[in-house]
């Protein structure tokens, strides 16, 4: 097998592996997590978001869903790059693909570290991870422009 065959068997496969963990972590949220995040959350201030005031526990179990939603997203786009990669050799596409990779795992796994242990220092890594997403997508938008037709 070529190697960006197997690069991209490589991406399909983590993508499908954690579009699946996606699902296992949203379930664990919708669940699993309420009254965990009550107790962890317990002596934690309310938070005030636009205007109104949240309990925090309510707060981190967003927090761990949006994890789980980027998660998914993101898994999804590795299942692109990979589908390109099948037809394409391009460095973007290998861009494309470590950047969703690291994305997942600072701005989601930040956030399940965060609501899990309780140290909310790790949001600072948050971020990180959503500018790796964002460099993501536009090396997939090169790789998808620089794609030339077969007619």
């Amino acid at each position: 097998m070529s190697n960006h065959l197997a690069a991209a068997r490589c991406w399909i496969a983590t993508g499908a592996t954690l579009a699946g963990l996606a699902v296992v972590t949203g379930a664990f949220a919708a669940h699993g997590m309420d009254q965990y995040v009550v107790d962890k959350f317990a002596d934690v201030p309310d938070k005030i978001m636009a205007g109104q005031e949240f309990a925090a526990s309510w707060k981190y179990l967003q927090d761990f869903k949006t994890a789980a939603e980027y998660q998914m997203y993101h898994a999804l786009g590795l299942l692109v790059v990979g589908l390109l990669a099948l037809r394409e050799r391009r460095r973007s596409l290998q861009v494309a693909g470590w950047s969703f990779l690291v994305g997942i795992t600072l701005f989601s796994g930040s956030l399940y570290l965060l609501v899990l242990t309780g140290i909310t220092k790790l949001g600072a890594i948050t971020p990180i991870g959503g500018v790796a997403f964002i460099v993501g997508w536009v090396a997939l938008l090169r790789a998808a422009l620089a794609i030339k037709s077969d007619s």
